[in-house]
């Protein structure tokens, strides 16, 4: 088998606590923990393998990278690659799909529990002693609230979309969901496939399930918050972008929803100026969802997987080239 040389350009964003597959066997190694915007075209240069997860690799860093001949995504999006400027090199950038997919469906759930029962005021307020002077055996700030007979509405219906709504039927949950394109309907019910707007007005809980598009960008604006129910949660563990953050801040601020957890926020680092950082009733988690430990050792099995099949001749998950 053919050696290459192997770059990774942001290894430690899926941690050291797992048991990595033997790249060298493939190829010769050479893994960067982290890589800055302007590191990133040295470090590429020389790539004839290039592995990132989310560094940005631009036409630029593609022309700029004479001996490239194959890009793997360390995650199921492919967004932070030029897969056309690829293409014109005959360069396949590789993802890996559905590794996440029941991490992220238990984390959507975490989420909900936790804005449902009000697991982390609960407890700040034991360790506050809150607990220790209270006459009764119990106590609590706010309702809490069943999931069962409640409505789920799932915005996409992909694998983590699909899950999520097995997940909820579970909980004894009405499912509806908005697909673009046509869905095969589950076996349970009770079910249904509905219009965007019909979802929002209709859902206890809106949790969001679909890639991040030009045209869908910001689909959570003042206008869908007002068709929620006041008591609605809303959950988006799919792309910061696909919600307008300054008006889901206003929404929550003023009781127009009952709360949110997200997993995710447009820009990444969360900066200190974000509009959610503070917000009331919102739960945020730093784009954890997708990494639990199970998940990530099939991550990289399958980034590994996928680097050897095409140096096998039968390259797979081939995003930006025909089949």
């Amino acid at each position: 088998m053919e050696k290459l040389h192997i770059v990774f350009l942001d290894a430690d964003s899926v941690g050291h606590d797992i048991a990595w597959p033997d790249f060298a066997e493939l190829g010769r190694v050479t893994s960067y923990g982290f890589t800055h915007p302007h590191e990133t075209a040295a470090r590429v240069r020389d790539a004839e393998v290039l592995m990132t997860n989310k560094v940005q690799i631009t036409a630029a860093h593609i022309e700029g990278a004479p001996k490239l001949r194959y890009i793997g995504t360390l995650a199921t999006g492919y967004n932070q690659v030029d897969g056309e400027a690829a293409a014109r090199r005959g360069i396949p950038v590789c993802n890996v799909p559905a590794y996440s997919t029941m991490a992220v469906a238990q984390h959507v759930f975490t989420l909900i529990l936790a804005l449902t029962s009000h697991i982390c005021p609960l407890s700040e307020s034991v360790r506050a002693g809150d607990w220790a002077k209270s006459l009764h055996f119990c106590y609590w700030h706010n309702p809490i609230v069943e999931l069962d007979a409640k409505v789920m509405g799932l915005v996409g219906f992909g694998d983590t979309g699909s899950a999520v709504g097995r997940i909820a039927h579970a909980f004894g949950m009405q499912v509806l969901v908005y697909a673009p394109r046509p869905k095969t309907a589950p076996g349970y019910t009770p079910f249904a496939f509905v219009e965007l707007d019909e979802l929002f007005a209709r859902s206890d809980v809106i949790s969001l399930h679909c890639p991040l598009t030009s045209e869908n960008r910001h689909m959570v604006n003042a206008a869908r918050l007002a068709l929620m129910k006041r008591d609605a949660l809303l959950i988006n563990t799919a792309r910061g972008s696909l919600v307008d953050e300054q008006a889901l801040r206003e929404a929550l601020e003023q009781g127009r929803i009952a709360g949110a957890g997200l997993d995710v926020v447009e820009e990444e680092p969360m900066p200190d100026g974000n509009p959610l950082r503070f917000a009331p009733r919102c739960l945020i988690t730093p784009h954890v969802a997708w990494c639990s430990v199970e998940a990530r050792t099939r991550l990289m099995q399958g980034v590994y997987d996928n680097l050897r099949n095409y140096l096998d001749g039968r390259p797979g998950h081939v995003t930006n080239m025909p089949a």
